[in-house]
């Protein structure tokens, strides 16, 4: 409830208009835009004002004096155009400074003036690195990471989710939350993405300012509610990993450790979709023989991330991770399958749908020797599909025969596999509600008997047998049950008799 009435206030803005990337879509009363946190640089001590912002004259500013010397700071400044060559660097410092005061977003009308000159600088900022005109010194590298970090490292709002009584909530379309400041952050975000893919950046300098920590707290920012920040998120983070091998390890395991905080503590967090689009494309560009390091996170991280309930919103991308690593190293498809079935889902319908649709995938990779190790239980749990009341659930079960691979694996396994499905095929013909079911289980039947003829006679054999003995069982069990009835109603008569004759 709390949570609620703190974003009544907030405009709330349809997916519809996050589709142009320029668009702001933002009320400026939407929510205060919390203290800043920078970065601790290896070239700097780690006590240098963390929450901090600074002043014209380079002291530092804690939260509660900027909006009263907002106005001494923010001045416009001369154009690069207008100042020689030799004096822009010291200009690009100056200009540094101005951005790096965080305003206020949560008072409509408030400092705007000095909103808009700040938006214009980072403007000229963003259009001089673009322009290439002259590189950028080490120091104003500094403070230009310095500056990207007091903006964009902040205490994120609270989440749709928190404080209801509401289990693993949806944000609606009219409920998405969009960052107020985002005018100012965009352009941040661009200019940090423009100084890592820059062909003037020297990862050798570079590394020190975008260190450990940096890739932390940037990581840390995924769990944003706007889409929009988590999408440069994915390309900015994408690109650090590309460019920056040395933290490559680093940023592997602590992508593990958010996936692990998800599936095992919250089941919440805003980010799992890019995280894992930026691991398809990292998985995509493994080396062969696979490292062992690679296939523990396939064991600990991604198919346990079949676990939480919200899987829906990130399944598509969680199953093109899984079937890159069959792909890369199909020996592993026996493990993949046996994951998979080990999180299949028991009154879920839709995550059931889910599964056997990255099932289907992930048998297009496997080989005949890693499916004869996992075929038993892979298709007992089919079968269980087939019979399923759920229409999709079935259906999507049945379309497994469409595949010619697959099909091609049941056939050389047929001995095997005929006797576990035969009975839910029988059971569909004869009981299932759906008519379309009914059509689609006399095509596998048809399959079958093509494929072996006797086989097809000999399981039809045993179910008939089988299905004999349990109407004798039945009707013996029926039989003992009127026996005792009798025994019962005898006895209560002859009580009754006895009471009568006292």
């Amino acid at each position: 409830m709390l949570n609620r009435i703190i974003k009544r206030g907030h405009r709330k803005v349809p997916k519809s208009d996050l589709s142009d990337p320029n668009s702001n879509g933002l009320d400026p009363s939407s929510r205060v835009q919390p203290s800043t946190v920078t970065v601790n640089h290896a070239s700097r001590p780690s006590a240098a004002a963390a929450t901090a912002t600074a002043n014209s004259n380079g002291a530092v500013l804690d939260r509660g004096d900027r909006d009263s010397l907002s106005s001494d700071i923010i001045e416009p400044l001369p154009m690069f155009r207008d100042v020689p060559v030799s004096d822009r660097q010291s200009l690009f410092m100056r200009k540094l400074k101005i951005c790096s005061v965080v305003f206020d977003f949560a008072v409509a009308g408030k400092s705007e003036r000095e909103k808009e000159i700040k938006r214009l600088t980072l403007l000229e900022l963003l259009d001089f690195m673009q322009s290439g005109s002259s590189k950028i010194t080490e120091p104003v590298q500094e403070e230009l990471v310095r500056m990207i970090s007091i903006n964009i490292f902040r205490c994120l709002p609270p989440a749709s989710h928190e404080n209801t009584a509401i289990d693993n909530a949806e944000p609606e379309e009219d409920d998405m939350y969009l960052e107020p400041s985002w005018p100012h952050l965009q352009i941040v975000y661009d200019l940090l993405l423009r100084y890592v893919v820059s062909s003037d950046t020297d990862t050798k300098v570079a590394k020190r300012f975008i260190d450990h920590s940096f890739v932390l707290k940037l990581l840390d920012l995924f769990d944003s509610e706007d889409p929009r920040e988590r999408e440069y998120l994915k390309t900015i983070l994408h690109r650090i990993y590309g460019k920056f091998m040395v933290h490559r390890p680093f940023m592997r395991r602590a992508i593990s450790n958010i996936f692990y905080r998800f599936i095992f503590e919250t089941e919440r967090y805003s980010g799992i979709a890019e995280l894992l689009e930026i691991l398809g494309s990292i998985i995509n560009g493994f080396a062969l023989p696979m490292k062992e390091e690679h296939k523990l996170f396939l064991v600990r991280a991604l198919i346990p991330l079949h676990k939480p309930k919200s899987i829906a919103s990130y399944h598509q991308q969680l199953s093109y991770c899984i079937t890159q690593f069959v792909e890369k190293d199909y020996k592993l498809a026996d493990i993949v399958i046996r994951g998979l079935l080990k999180y299949w889902p028991v009154t879920n319908c839709p995550k059931e749908v889910l599964f056997l649709a990255e099932l289907e995938e992930v048998l297009e990779g496997t080989q005949s020797a890693e499916f004869q190790r996992c075929m038993v239980p892979l298709f007992r749990q089919i079968a269980r599909c087939l019979n399923s009341s759920h229409f999709q659930v079935a259906e999507r079960a049945l379309f497994l025969w469409n595949n010619d691979h697959i099909v091609s694996l049941i056939a050389q396994n047929r001995n095997v596999i005929f006797p576990i499905i035969y009975e839910a095929l029988e059971k569909n013909i004869q009981s299932h509600w759906s008519q379309a079911i009914h059509g689609l289980t006399a095509n596998v039947q048809k399959m079958f008997l093509e494929m072996d003829n006797e086989l097809f006679e000999e399981c039809q054999r045993q179910y008939q047998e089988k299905e004999a003995q349990t109407k004798v069982l039945v009707e013996k069990r029926e039989l003992t049950w009127k026996r005792l009835e009798a025994a019962v109603a005898a006895k209560t008569g002859s009580a009754d008799g006895m009471v009568m004759v006292n």
